[in-house]
């Protein structure tokens, strides 16, 4: 999981972002102007920055214009919608641009990609005896190798990145196998139960009663 600034000035739409990442594993600073950003970035290892566009003393914009941190992705959170605020914010090396208001699970797939596409490190999870290897698609339980199907992993990979957060069969099969799956929502609950045979998760993917699944990770 990944360290990531959360540079917003409305504090109730910081504190959601920041609730979910921890909800989600990863660790987070806040800012809420440019010098408290920048504070922070001289200081801490950040792996990506939400940056909001319209920031008191210094906007977004300006900010990247003026301080672009090399090697650091940023993603605009924003509610600038016109095309050209959206041209702008490319332009300046953004590596995303998601406008508000924004469904919480659009910001957390949409930072999934940027950090898979920016660090290079193997990016894993382990709960238990089960030690998960993302990038290479490896999972072992007690040391031994678990072998899953394709979409097994798939389903496995999207709860991981929303971990402790209730999701409804409809959006696992759309994170998981995309908007053009159109099977029947029951095919989640049979790939559940392999997970947590072959995992031995049955009490860490918790069914959501009238909802869908769960997976709880220690925070």
């Amino acid at each position: 999981m990944a360290t990531i600034l959360v540079v917003e000035d409305e504090k109730p739409i910081s504190d959601l972002i920041t609730m979910n990442l921890k909800l989600v594993g990863h660790r987070f600073f806040k800012a809420f102007d440019g010098a408290q950003m920048q504070q922070i970035l001289e200081q801490e290892k950040i792996d990506l920055i939400l940056l909001d566009v319209m920031l008191p003393v210094m906007d977004g914009f300006e900010w990247m214009r003026r301080h672009r941190h090399p090697g650091v992705p940023v993603i605009f959170i924003t509610a600038k919608d016109s095309l050209a605020d959206r041209i702008t914010g490319f332009e300046l090396g953004a590596d995303d641009y998601i406008i508000k208001p924004f469904e919480i699970l659009e910001l957390l797939a949409r930072i999934n990609v940027v950090l898979r596409r920016n660090i290079k490190e193997e990016e894993g999870f382990t709960a238990g005896d089960v030690d998960i290897r993302l990038a290479a698609r490896q999972i072992y339980r007690s040391g031994q190798l678990v072998e899953l199907t394709a979409r097994e992993f798939e389903l496995l990979e999207v709860l991981i990145q929303n971990q402790n957060i209730a999701l409804s069969r409809e959006k696992l099969l759309e994170l998981a196998w995309g908007y053009e799956f159109e099977g029947d929502t029951r095919t989640v609950d049979v790939h559940i139960r392999q997970l947590r045979k072959k995992l031995g998760w049955e009490e860490r993917i918790r069914t959501v009663y009238k909802l869908g699944y769960r997976l709880e990770a220690e925070r």
